[in-house]
């Protein structure tokens, strides 16, 4: 197993804990640890197993050795669980943005238009 792609995997579950359950620490298994009851048992136990390959990754030639097949399948069912916690609230907030973005543009654009016609004068105050 290439190291670099079991960091990333490790900090892509480690950044999903704090975003999407708030986890406290900046190790994941310490983030695993502050909420352990929130996860369930196959995920916790998928994402502690995880964190041991964290610990591995301080000896290149051992991180080599790792069941490449099995750091996919934790990764996936930590993923799998992880990800779409929050959604609801992501497309809200999505939905937002969008309605703010078009306020923002027909005030502009009316602001806009009513200096043309003023300047133009086609509206006299």
């Amino acid at each position: 197993m290439n190291p670099a792609d079991l960091q990333k995997k490790i900090n892509h579950i480690s950044r999903l804990l704090a975003q999407r359950l708030g986890a406290k620490g900046v190790d994941l298994r310490t983030r695993i640890d502050s909420r352990s009851r929130s996860l369930p048992r196959k995920v916790r136990q998928a994402g502690l197993r995880l964190a041991q390959r964290e610990q591995i990754m301080a000896a290149p030639k051992l991180v080599m050795q790792l069941d490449a097949r099995a750091v996919e399948r934790d990764f996936k069912t930590c993923a799998k669980y992880l990800e779409p916690l929050g959604a609801q609230a992501r497309l809200m907030q999505g939905a937002l943005r969008a309605v703010t973005s078009i306020v923002f543009i027909v005030a502009v654009t009316g602001g806009a238009m009513l200096v043309w016609a003023m300047a133009t004068g086609q509206i006299t105050l």
